[in-house]
């Protein structure tokens, strides 16, 4: 059992905390309009979480303290510090609000698909979270983010495997890149609903929970490897039974999202997946606003206390922000959408200082990135950064 215990930890959370309302809304969209073709852009960022989130929580292991403290402690230069303190802060509020969202528009999804619109269900589970952070109690939500994430994994890979896809599709949309104008907002939107950018935050300040000394770094390697491993498996699983069941049908509420689960669960496959929208949109919508408030602290460097009037402002701030634009009537699934794309566009300003702590030697000694580390998290930068300009472009037409 204590093995077992050793791959389920902060890892499991930073899991738990994508595999939310907008991962299973882009993914089931992303299946539906482009079949299996952007596979590739789960394996990709997959990989790159596995890296990114194995070099923050390294951070924090050695440090013993979150990537906001490293940010505020490592820039000696005033302004150069004031200047990434607001930028990084700024990033991160503005990508959290957004995020938030699309969180409680998730969990609006799934509730309001089984007991219907007329309650405004955002103020409901905006009042939920809130009761659920102002208690505090993070080690009872971390059991119940792994438990969620166990229960999704097995539907949705169960799920891809009956609804016997094409293999050799699924081959082609792994290891043949495909970029067109029609879909790179679906490519940013999943970048940024794996990658996400507050989870980098998130990882680095719950490492010190459970790991304490650098000879922990395996072990914790090994749980970082396998924890987000599962959680690209459950991404790529999605759009697998989406892309087999839904594809060219087009996705716009819940009945649609729900036809993929029809081989697994038949009838129920709508309450489920409510359900399971609700539950996801839940626990989302509690770690986005308690990952500002650690970024908060550790820029800023607040006392730790859970507690403290300056860290609940933030995480306040955050939900009732997120909730207010939930209530205001847009359709839950454009929501979640445009959250997923501003993360992905967010993405590079906090990979770029992740990179910088991370080659610091008078910060980790022995322990700072390998040449490898360093080029994967550069191409995960360049990607964001040209997709991000192209998705913006085709938009807004800039140029």
């Amino acid at each position: 059992m204590n093995r077992f215990k050793k791959y389920f930890g902060p890892s499991t959370l930073v899991t738990a905390a994508f595999i939310g309302p907008g991962t299973l809304t882009v993914c089931t969209i992303s299946g539906a309009n482009f079949g299996y073709t952007l596979l590739w852009v789960l394996l990709f960022a997959t990989i790159a979480t596995i890296i990114l989130q194995e070099m923050t929580a390294r951070l924090g292991l050695i440090t013993q303290n979150g990537l906001g403290e490293a940010i505020r402690s490592q820039i000696a230069n005033p302004i150069a510090k004031a200047s990434a303190i607001i930028l990084v802060f700024t990033a991160i509020i503005v990508g959290n609000a957004a995020y938030e969202a699309g969180n409680i528009s998730g969990a609006v999804l799934g509730i309001s698909g089984i007991f219907g619109t007329k309650i405004p269900w955002a103020l409901f589970i905006g009042v939920i979270s809130f009761g659920i952070l102002f208690i505090g109690r993070v080690k009872i939500i971390e059991r119940i983010l792994i438990a969620l994430v166990i229960l999704m994994s097995v539907v949705f890979i169960i799920t891809a495997i009956l609804v016997k896809p094409d293999f050799s599709a699924i081959l082609s949309g792994f290891f043949i890149p495909s970029l067109t104008d029609k879909n790179q907002l679906a490519i940013l939107g999943l970048i940024g609903t794996t990658i996400v950018p507050y989870n980098l935050f998130l990882h680095a300040s719950s490492v010190s929970q459970k790991w304490k000394k650098a000879e922990d770094l395996k072990d914790l390697q090994k749980e970082n490897g396998v924890a987000i491993g599962l959680g690209g498996l459950i991404s790529m699983a999605i759009v697998i039974a989406s892309a087999a069941t839904i594809f060219g049908k087009g996705v716009s509420g819940i009945n649609e999202m729900a036809l993929q689960l029809e081989p697994l669960l038949g009838s129920w496959a709508k309450y489920f997946l409510a359900l399971g929208l609700f539950a996801a949109g839940i626990s989302s919508s509690i770690t986005a606003p308690m990952a500002a408030a650690y970024t908060a602290r550790g820029i800023f460097g607040w006392d730790s206390n859970f507690r403290s009037l300056r860290f609940r402002a933030v995480w306040i701030f955050i939900l009732m922000t997120g909730t207010l634009f939930s209530m205001l009537g847009y359709k839950p699934i454009e929501v979640i959408q445009v959250a997923q794309v501003a993360n992905g566009i967010l993405l590079p300003i906090i990979v770029f200082f992740l990179i910088y702590l991370c080659n610091k030697r008078s910060l980790l000694n022995d322990y700072v990135n390998k040449n490898w580390q360093n080029a994967l998290a550069a191409i995960v930068i360049l990607v964001s950064i040209i997709i991000g300009f192209r998705s913006l472009n085709s938009v807004f037409n800039f140029l």
